[in-house]
Protein backbone atom coordinates (compact mmCIF):
# COMPACT_ATOMS: atom_id res chain seq x y z
CA UNK A 1 0.00 0.00 0.00
CA UNK A 2 2.99 2.36 0.35
CA UNK A 3 2.57 3.56 -3.17
CA UNK A 4 -0.85 4.38 -3.52
CA UNK A 5 -0.65 7.84 -1.64
CA UNK A 6 2.19 8.34 -4.06
CA UNK A 7 0.56 7.44 -7.02
CA UNK A 8 -2.28 10.16 -6.31
CA UNK A 9 -0.26 12.77 -5.51
CA UNK A 10 1.08 12.28 -8.93
CA UNK A 11 -1.98 11.76 -10.58
CA UNK A 12 -3.34 14.89 -8.95
CA UNK A 13 -0.18 17.00 -10.19
CA UNK A 14 -1.21 15.85 -13.69
CA UNK A 15 1.99 13.23 -14.04
CA UNK A 16 1.74 9.69 -14.74
CA UNK A 17 1.21 6.86 -11.89
CA UNK A 18 3.84 5.10 -11.27
CA UNK A 19 1.93 1.36 -11.66
CA UNK A 20 2.59 -1.31 -14.56
CA UNK A 21 0.30 -1.86 -17.50
CA UNK A 22 -1.38 -5.01 -17.09
CA UNK A 23 -2.81 -3.64 -14.00
CA UNK A 24 -5.97 -4.01 -15.28
CA UNK A 25 -9.05 -4.89 -13.29
CA UNK A 26 -11.99 -5.42 -15.86
CA UNK A 27 -10.18 -6.18 -19.32
CA UNK A 28 -12.53 -6.41 -22.15
CA UNK A 29 -12.27 -10.13 -21.99
CA UNK A 30 -13.78 -9.50 -18.25
CA UNK A 31 -16.53 -7.35 -19.61
CA UNK A 32 -17.25 -9.97 -22.43
CA UNK A 33 -17.91 -12.62 -19.47
CA UNK A 34 -19.58 -10.12 -17.50
CA UNK A 35 -22.19 -9.92 -20.50
CA UNK A 36 -22.23 -13.68 -21.29
CA UNK A 37 -23.14 -14.26 -17.32
CA UNK A 38 -26.54 -12.03 -17.95
CA UNK A 39 -27.09 -13.92 -21.23
CA UNK A 40 -26.14 -11.35 -22.95
CA UNK A 41 -23.91 -11.64 -26.51
CA UNK A 42 -20.55 -10.51 -25.86
CA UNK A 43 -19.37 -6.83 -27.54
CA UNK A 44 -16.21 -6.13 -27.03
CA UNK A 45 -13.41 -7.75 -29.47
CA UNK A 46 -10.72 -9.03 -26.88
CA UNK A 47 -7.86 -8.06 -28.71
CA UNK A 48 -8.93 -4.64 -29.75
CA UNK A 49 -6.36 -2.67 -30.37
CA UNK A 50 -6.41 1.42 -30.34
CA UNK A 51 -4.65 2.33 -33.86
CA UNK A 52 -4.90 5.96 -35.18
CA UNK A 53 -7.08 5.98 -38.34
CA UNK A 54 -7.89 2.31 -38.49
CA UNK A 55 -9.50 1.80 -34.62
CA UNK A 56 -9.43 5.19 -32.66
CA UNK A 57 -9.52 9.21 -33.57
CA UNK A 58 -8.35 11.64 -31.86
CA UNK A 59 -8.56 15.34 -32.43
CA UNK A 60 -6.77 18.16 -31.75
CA UNK A 61 -8.71 21.74 -30.84
CA UNK A 62 -6.65 24.84 -30.01
CA UNK A 63 -8.56 27.90 -27.97
CA UNK A 64 -5.77 31.03 -28.16
CA UNK A 65 -7.06 33.96 -26.74
CA UNK A 66 -4.87 36.88 -27.02
CA UNK A 67 -4.04 40.38 -24.40
CA UNK A 68 -7.68 41.91 -25.88
CA UNK A 69 -9.40 38.84 -25.10
CA UNK A 70 -10.01 37.96 -28.91
CA UNK A 71 -10.51 34.37 -29.90
CA UNK A 72 -7.85 32.75 -32.93
CA UNK A 73 -10.32 31.56 -35.60
CA UNK A 74 -9.63 30.02 -38.63
CA UNK A 75 -11.82 30.19 -41.90
CA UNK A 76 -12.73 26.51 -43.51
CA UNK A 77 -11.44 25.53 -46.35
CA UNK A 78 -13.26 22.15 -47.07
CA UNK A 79 -16.03 21.95 -49.61
CA UNK A 80 -18.81 20.75 -46.87
CA UNK A 81 -18.17 23.92 -44.94
CA UNK A 82 -16.18 26.22 -46.85
CA UNK A 83 -16.25 29.29 -45.91
CA UNK A 84 -17.45 29.07 -42.38
CA UNK A 85 -15.49 29.93 -39.26
CA UNK A 86 -13.80 27.55 -36.53
CA UNK A 87 -11.46 26.88 -33.62
CA UNK A 88 -8.54 25.91 -35.45
CA UNK A 89 -8.53 21.66 -35.09
CA UNK A 90 -8.30 18.31 -36.73
CA UNK A 91 -7.07 14.24 -36.35
CA UNK A 92 -4.11 13.67 -34.51
CA UNK A 93 -1.86 11.54 -37.09
CA UNK A 94 -0.39 8.23 -36.79
CA UNK A 95 3.20 8.79 -35.56
CA UNK A 96 2.09 12.36 -33.67
CA UNK A 97 1.79 12.69 -30.13
CA UNK A 98 -1.30 15.04 -28.86
CA UNK A 99 1.06 18.05 -28.36
CA UNK A 100 2.56 17.51 -31.56
CA UNK A 101 -0.86 17.64 -33.42
CA UNK A 102 -1.97 20.72 -31.33
CA UNK A 103 1.25 22.94 -33.37
CA UNK A 104 0.91 21.15 -36.32
CA UNK A 105 -2.93 22.55 -36.66
CA UNK A 106 -2.62 25.65 -35.53
CA UNK A 107 0.31 26.46 -37.98
CA UNK A 108 -1.96 24.69 -40.56
CA UNK A 109 -5.01 26.42 -40.00
CA UNK A 110 -3.76 30.23 -39.22
CA UNK A 111 -0.29 30.67 -40.21
CA UNK A 112 1.18 31.19 -36.25
CA UNK A 113 3.37 29.00 -34.17
CA UNK A 114 2.11 28.11 -30.83
CA UNK A 115 2.61 25.85 -27.80
CA UNK A 116 0.05 24.30 -25.55
CA UNK A 117 -0.45 25.53 -21.76
CA UNK A 118 -3.08 22.97 -20.44
CA UNK A 119 -5.69 20.81 -21.35
CA UNK A 120 -8.83 22.51 -21.28
CA UNK A 121 -11.83 19.75 -21.51
CA UNK A 122 -11.88 15.87 -23.01
CA UNK A 123 -15.10 15.35 -25.23
CA UNK A 124 -15.76 11.71 -26.06
CA UNK A 125 -18.21 9.89 -28.31
CA UNK A 126 -18.34 5.95 -27.57
CA UNK A 127 -15.33 5.07 -26.22
CA UNK A 128 -13.37 5.48 -29.66
CA UNK A 129 -13.58 9.23 -30.18
CA UNK A 130 -11.53 11.75 -28.13
CA UNK A 131 -11.24 15.47 -28.87
CA UNK A 132 -8.80 17.01 -26.17
CA UNK A 133 -9.43 20.81 -26.10
CA UNK A 134 -6.24 22.82 -25.29
CA UNK A 135 -5.55 26.03 -24.21
CA UNK A 136 -2.46 27.71 -25.81
CA UNK A 137 -0.12 31.07 -26.66
CA UNK A 138 1.26 32.30 -29.93
CA UNK A 139 4.42 32.39 -29.99
CA UNK A 140 5.33 33.66 -33.60
CA UNK A 141 4.70 33.16 -37.36
CA UNK A 142 1.89 35.66 -39.31
CA UNK A 143 -1.98 35.31 -39.24
CA UNK A 144 -3.07 33.74 -42.99
CA UNK A 145 -4.50 35.87 -44.95
CA UNK A 146 -7.17 35.34 -48.07
CA UNK A 147 -3.83 35.91 -49.91
CA UNK A 148 -2.91 32.60 -48.50
CA UNK A 149 -5.45 30.03 -48.74
CA UNK A 150 -4.71 26.83 -49.22
CA UNK A 151 -6.71 23.03 -48.49
CA UNK A 152 -6.02 23.99 -44.80
CA UNK A 153 -7.59 26.91 -44.49
CA UNK A 154 -9.14 30.21 -46.18
CA UNK A 155 -7.54 32.81 -43.96
CA UNK A 156 -7.82 33.37 -40.14
CA UNK A 157 -7.93 36.15 -37.67
CA UNK A 158 -8.76 37.44 -33.88
CA UNK A 159 -12.25 37.72 -33.14
CA UNK A 160 -13.73 39.28 -29.80
CA UNK A 161 -17.53 38.08 -30.64
CA UNK A 162 -18.14 34.68 -32.16
CA UNK A 163 -21.69 36.14 -33.52
CA UNK A 164 -20.11 37.98 -36.37
CA UNK A 165 -19.24 34.81 -38.21
CA UNK A 166 -21.00 31.95 -39.14
CA UNK A 167 -19.94 29.22 -37.43
CA UNK A 168 -19.41 25.85 -38.64
CA UNK A 169 -21.06 24.44 -35.75
CA UNK A 170 -21.93 25.96 -32.43
CA UNK A 171 -20.42 23.27 -30.35
CA UNK A 172 -17.49 25.75 -29.72
CA UNK A 173 -19.32 28.51 -28.03
CA UNK A 174 -19.62 26.37 -24.86
CA UNK A 175 -15.85 25.86 -25.31
CA UNK A 176 -14.90 29.34 -25.75
CA UNK A 177 -17.15 30.24 -22.59
CA UNK A 178 -15.09 27.88 -20.56
CA UNK A 179 -11.69 29.09 -21.87
CA UNK A 180 -12.28 32.46 -21.04
CA UNK A 181 -13.56 31.50 -17.44
CA UNK A 182 -10.11 30.06 -17.12
CA UNK A 183 -8.11 33.04 -18.45
CA UNK A 184 -10.30 35.38 -15.97
CA UNK A 185 -10.08 33.02 -12.99
CA UNK A 186 -6.12 32.63 -13.81
CA UNK A 187 -5.54 36.44 -14.21
CA UNK A 188 -7.56 37.32 -11.30
CA UNK A 189 -5.47 34.28 -9.13
CA UNK A 190 -8.76 32.29 -8.14
CA UNK A 191 -9.09 28.48 -7.87
CA UNK A 192 -9.12 26.76 -11.23
CA UNK A 193 -7.34 23.16 -12.25
CA UNK A 194 -3.26 23.10 -12.32
CA UNK A 195 -1.89 23.49 -15.95
CA UNK A 196 -2.85 19.84 -16.96
CA UNK A 197 -1.07 18.56 -20.26
CA UNK A 198 -0.41 14.88 -21.50
CA UNK A 199 2.12 13.20 -19.92
CA UNK A 200 4.60 11.10 -22.36
CA UNK A 201 3.89 7.32 -21.16
CA UNK A 202 3.11 5.27 -23.92
CA UNK A 203 -0.03 2.64 -23.67
CA UNK A 204 -0.88 0.12 -25.56
CA UNK A 205 -4.53 0.01 -24.76
CA UNK A 206 -7.81 2.51 -24.21
CA UNK A 207 -7.78 3.00 -19.70
CA UNK A 208 -10.09 4.23 -17.37
CA UNK A 209 -8.30 4.82 -13.86
CA UNK A 210 -10.16 6.06 -11.01
CA UNK A 211 -9.75 7.92 -8.10
CA UNK A 212 -12.56 6.79 -5.86
CA UNK A 213 -12.93 8.85 -2.66
CA UNK A 214 -15.31 8.17 0.55
CA UNK A 215 -15.50 9.63 4.15
CA UNK A 216 -15.56 7.24 7.25
CA UNK A 217 -18.85 8.73 9.08
CA UNK A 218 -16.89 7.91 12.44
CA UNK A 219 -14.01 10.15 12.15
CA UNK A 220 -14.91 12.19 8.73
CA UNK A 221 -11.22 11.08 7.31
CA UNK A 222 -11.12 10.66 3.64
CA UNK A 223 -10.07 7.25 1.99
CA UNK A 224 -9.64 6.19 -1.32
CA UNK A 225 -10.29 2.78 -2.84
CA UNK A 226 -7.68 0.25 -3.72
CA UNK A 227 -7.77 -2.69 -6.21
CA UNK A 228 -5.97 -5.62 -4.66
CA UNK A 229 -6.32 -8.06 -7.48
CA UNK A 230 -2.38 -7.98 -7.99
CA UNK A 231 -0.14 -5.54 -6.42
CA UNK A 232 -2.24 -3.18 -4.09
CA UNK A 233 -3.31 -0.25 -6.93
CA UNK A 234 -5.94 2.31 -8.34
CA UNK A 235 -8.68 0.82 -10.01
CA UNK A 236 -8.25 0.79 -13.74
CA UNK A 237 -10.51 -0.90 -16.67
CA UNK A 238 -10.16 -1.11 -20.23
CA UNK A 239 -12.33 1.78 -22.62
CA UNK A 240 -15.05 -0.34 -24.57
CA UNK A 241 -14.60 0.76 -28.07
CA UNK A 242 -18.06 0.54 -28.40
CA UNK A 243 -19.60 2.22 -25.39
CA UNK A 244 -19.94 5.93 -23.61
CA UNK A 245 -17.87 6.14 -21.23
CA UNK A 246 -20.31 6.98 -19.03
CA UNK A 247 -21.70 3.41 -19.46
CA UNK A 248 -18.00 2.04 -18.98
CA UNK A 249 -17.49 3.59 -15.79
CA UNK A 250 -21.32 2.59 -13.98
CA UNK A 251 -19.90 -0.77 -15.30
CA UNK A 252 -16.59 -0.65 -13.60
CA UNK A 253 -18.32 0.81 -10.16
CA UNK A 254 -20.92 -2.35 -10.25
CA UNK A 255 -18.22 -4.49 -10.86
CA UNK A 256 -16.63 -2.67 -7.66
CA UNK A 257 -19.53 -2.48 -5.90
CA UNK A 258 -22.24 -4.58 -6.60
CA UNK A 259 -25.70 -4.31 -8.20
CA UNK A 260 -26.38 -1.89 -5.22
CA UNK A 261 -24.46 1.29 -6.61
CA UNK A 262 -23.65 4.13 -4.13
CA UNK A 263 -24.58 7.37 -5.04
CA UNK A 264 -21.36 8.87 -6.23
CA UNK A 265 -20.50 11.73 -8.70
CA UNK A 266 -17.83 12.25 -11.25
CA UNK A 267 -15.86 15.37 -11.20
CA UNK A 268 -13.28 15.48 -14.13
CA UNK A 269 -10.26 14.43 -15.47
CA UNK A 270 -7.22 14.69 -13.43
CA UNK A 271 -4.45 13.24 -15.86
CA UNK A 272 -4.17 12.32 -18.94
CA UNK A 273 -1.44 9.54 -20.27
CA UNK A 274 -0.85 9.65 -24.14
CA UNK A 275 2.35 9.17 -26.31
CA UNK A 276 2.94 7.67 -29.65
CA UNK A 277 5.01 4.95 -30.08
CA UNK A 278 6.90 4.96 -33.66
CA UNK A 279 5.98 2.34 -36.16
CA UNK A 280 6.26 -0.90 -36.77
CA UNK A 281 5.51 -0.67 -32.23
CA UNK A 282 1.78 0.13 -32.33
CA UNK A 283 0.66 1.79 -29.26
CA UNK A 284 -1.85 4.36 -29.91
CA UNK A 285 -3.50 3.81 -26.65
CA UNK A 286 -4.21 6.50 -23.79
CA UNK A 287 -5.08 6.59 -20.13
CA UNK A 288 -8.23 8.59 -18.40
CA UNK A 289 -7.34 9.68 -14.58
CA UNK A 290 -10.72 10.43 -13.21
CA UNK A 291 -12.02 11.68 -9.63
CA UNK A 292 -14.69 10.16 -8.31
CA UNK A 293 -16.66 10.46 -4.90
CA UNK A 294 -18.94 8.83 -3.10
CA UNK A 295 -21.90 10.50 -1.65
CA UNK A 296 -22.44 7.66 1.51
CA UNK A 297 -20.11 7.25 3.97
CA UNK A 298 -18.12 4.30 3.51
CA UNK A 299 -19.30 2.45 6.45
CA UNK A 300 -22.86 2.12 4.59
CA UNK A 301 -20.78 1.36 1.20
CA UNK A 302 -20.59 -2.54 0.09
CA UNK A 303 -17.68 -3.52 -1.70
CA UNK A 304 -16.89 -6.74 -3.72
CA UNK A 305 -14.29 -8.84 -3.02
CA UNK A 306 -10.57 -7.46 -3.24
CA UNK A 307 -11.32 -4.21 -3.52
CA UNK A 308 -10.83 -1.72 0.27
CA UNK A 309 -10.23 1.64 1.41
CA UNK A 310 -6.96 2.90 2.28
CA UNK A 311 -6.99 5.99 4.53
CA UNK A 312 -5.17 9.03 2.89
CA UNK A 313 -2.98 11.62 4.80
CA UNK A 314 -4.48 15.12 5.90
CA UNK A 315 -2.62 16.72 3.84
CA UNK A 316 -3.68 14.55 0.69
CA UNK A 317 -7.35 14.22 1.79
CA UNK A 318 -7.10 18.10 1.70
CA UNK A 319 -6.05 18.50 -1.88
CA UNK A 320 -8.50 15.51 -3.28
CA UNK A 321 -11.48 17.59 -1.01
CA UNK A 322 -10.45 21.19 -2.72
CA UNK A 323 -10.14 18.94 -6.44
CA UNK A 324 -14.30 18.23 -6.02
CA UNK A 325 -14.80 22.07 -6.43
CA UNK A 326 -15.53 23.61 -9.59
CA UNK A 327 -13.66 24.75 -12.48
CA UNK A 328 -10.78 21.76 -10.37
CA UNK A 329 -10.81 19.66 -12.94
CA UNK A 330 -10.88 19.27 -16.33
CA UNK A 331 -14.51 18.59 -17.82
CA UNK A 332 -14.85 15.05 -19.23
CA UNK A 333 -17.99 15.68 -21.69
CA UNK A 334 -19.91 12.59 -23.35
CA UNK A 335 -20.73 13.71 -26.66
CA UNK A 336 -23.43 11.85 -28.88
CA UNK A 337 -21.70 11.96 -32.43
CA UNK A 338 -18.63 13.25 -33.70
CA UNK A 339 -17.51 15.41 -36.33
CA UNK A 340 -15.39 13.79 -39.05
CA UNK A 341 -12.62 15.59 -38.66
CA UNK A 342 -12.91 18.18 -35.49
Amino acid sequence: MENIEKNVVLLLNGRDAEEPQDFCDFTLEDQNEAAISKGLAPSAPPDFVPILKQSVCYVVMAVIINEKNEILMMQEAKSSCAGQWYLPAGRVEPNESIMDAFKREVLEETGLTAEASTLLMVESAAGSWYRFVLAGNVTGGSIKLPSQADSESLQAKWVHNLSDLSLRAGDILSIVEHARSFKTQLESQQAFHPSLLPTPRSYTKLFLRLIICARRKTNNRVHILVSEKTAAHLPICEIHPGRSLHAILKKFMTEMFGADLPSHRPHGVLALGHNYQPRPKISDGLCLTLLVSVRLPLEEVGLIDKYSWFQVSLEVAGILLSRMGKFRTVPLNVVRTSESDA
